[in-house]
């Protein structure tokens, strides 16, 4: 059984949690489907192949700004060092179940992105419009590996819509704990509420960090990139290491857009960093972009998965 918060018809109005489990995916895509009707404008649609890339990730102006603007209060008050390491060590080791990487990936046909401003489309749509955007720009085979990064890449969601994590410890911009938060992070004021922020220990240039120390010293606020990351390397995946920062580190806008925690960097951060660059204007732009048919395409990317990865994945 697939554990997925569910809501009864008074709480899906309210928008407000359940402990109670839903039975299956169908009924978490009624629930969404009646929360929808509540919280948003329906009839928005995103795809518009005229947007201009200054549009994108407009957080003051969108039909989906409350929806988002609660996210965030909610993630920055709650996101601090001690959930992120507790975080990290519930999932540190997987395996809670096993299936394969296209088997799971059809689950975020059920999944919408709250913190998104950009879209309302699931999860699923998103990482097919990402892969065949790369797909356009770097067609070859030797490319193959991007291809499939695009696809995979919001896969960590499947903390959420599989095991019931909460959205504001999934989803959205991802950021260091431990030491100062930047105020080119989307919402900054709402730090004021996160308890690390009075902690000397913790709000410091450095915190706990040493300069040059690398990112993969850095404690993340916990969300799908760690996540997906991990499945990738436990699972021993054939991905390239720039495959591997474009999935761990693609929601770590503050650095790679705003040039943030440059200090805590090593050389091989830097040396990908521009890989992490490339990957977003797919990821970013290409959520305005027409629906790909995903019975012309299926074949191709379940080839590559089954290139990259084993028949089973540990999840």
């Amino acid at each position: 059984m697939r554990i997925i918060e569910k809501k009864s018809n008074a709480q899906s109005k309210s928008a407000k949690p359940s402990s109670q489990p839903l039975e299956n995916v169908e009924e978490w895509q009624d629930y969404k489907e009646e929360k929808a009707k509540y919280e948003e404008d329906s009839s928005w649609n995103p795809v518009d192949p005229d947007k201009k890339e200054e549009e994108f990730r407009n957080y003051s102006s969108n039909p989906r700004f409350e929806r988002v603007r609660n996210f965030y209060r909610e993630n920055h008050e709650k996101q601090t060092y001690k959930f992120a390491v507790g975080m990290h060590k519930k999932y540190s080791n997987l395996g809670k179940r096993q299936m394969g990487l296209w088997e799971a990936l059809e689950l975020l046909d059920t999944f919408v992105d709250d913190s998104d401003p950009d879209t309302n489309l699931s999860q699923m749509m998103h990482a097919l419009q990402t892969a065949e955007a790369i797909r356009k720009k770097y067609p070859g085979k030797e490319y193959d590996w991007y291809h499939l990064t695009g696809l995979i890449h919001d896969m960590g969601k499947f903390l959420s819509c599989v095991y019931g994590e909460e959205q504001w410890c999934c989803v959205g911009d991802t950021f260091p704990v431990g030491c100062q938060f930047s105020d080119k992070i989307e919402f900054p004021d709402f730090f004021k509420l996160n308890p690390d922020s009075k902690d000397k220990n913790l709000s410091s240039k450095f915190g706990v960090y040493k300069k040059n120390c690398g990112l993969k010293n850095v404690l993340m606020s916990f969300g799908h990139d760690e996540y997906m990351y991990q499945v990738c390397v436990q699972n021993k995946s054939k991905l390239p290491i720039s495959a591997l920062y474009m999935i761990r580190y693609h929601s770590f806008y503050p650095w790679h857009k705003e040039g943030q925690y440059m200090h805590l960097c090593d050389k091989v951060d830097i040396e990908n960093l521009k890989w992490v660059q490339d990957f977003n204007q797919f990821d970013l732009y290409s959520k305005a972009s027409e629906i790909p048919n995903l019975k012309e395409v299926k074949e191709y990317y379940k080839g590559l998965v089954k290139k990259y990865f084993p028949e089973k994945v540990k999840w």
